[in-house]
């Protein structure tokens, strides 16, 4: 009769033989772009997770939120508090249900975009991060083609991560990565008040 711990080293051997497999067969280097989307809590603080790994390695760092900028956020007091050179940019208008406004919420788009294409064209970059930029393409205040564009002419050794709910699927289609959060519950939803230094 096979032991409890055979069965497991068993396992575990072919699920390393697996994995050996996978990596080996991954030979192409190069940057990646992900798309963070979803219903659910955690796209934005993901991406921050992975400019925080990417600080380890001494990367040069661009992130630019869209929707952003009304309200402190703790990433954002820290980058310019901690971070002086990470280039950080914010459209600064808050949400689109605050500003009500929507010439406005284009033009402030534009004037971010603007400030987006010089990274996605700069090869010093290891990564950029785009937050709530898929907001933008389905409030139709930027052009797709444009925005897919860029992000796939960005040099070779670029990566990028975009966050946001929905993006369509020109976007989800041109992406490395695709990663959706599932919201199961939501505190919010049962009247707990935002928390700093976990929410914002």
């Amino acid at each position: 009769m096979i032991s409890k711990n055979e069965k497991h080293k068993a396992a575990m051997k072919k699920q390393k033989e697996n994995v050996d497999a996978s990596i080996k067969a991954a030979s192409i280097e190069r940057g990646v772009s992900i798309l963070l989307t979803g219903n659910g809590k955690g796209k934005s603080s993901s991406a921050f997770g992975m400019v925080l790994r990417a600080l380890g390695y001494g990367h040069k760092i661009g992130v630019v939120q869209f929707l952003k900028g009304e309200q402190l956020s703790g990433e954002e007091i820290y980058i310019k508090n901690q971070c002086p050179d990470i280039y950080f940019y914010q459209m600064g208008t808050g949400f689109t249900w605050d500003t009500q406004d929507r010439t406005a919420d284009i033009a402030a788009a534009e004037e971010t975009w603007s400030k987006v294409v010089p990274l996605l064209q700069d090869a010093s970059y290891d990564l950029i991060v785009l937050d709530e930029l898929t907001y933008m393409l389905a409030y139709k205040y930027l052009d797709e083609d444009v925005i897919i564009d860029a992000l796939s002419d960005r040099p070779e050794n670029q990566s990028v991560v975009v966050t946001g709910r929905g993006g369509g699927s020109a976007l989800q289609g041109i992406m490395d990565t695709v990663s959706e959060v599932k919201e199961v519950k939501h505190a919010f939803k049962d009247g707990i008040k935002a928390r700093k230094g976990v929410d914002y």
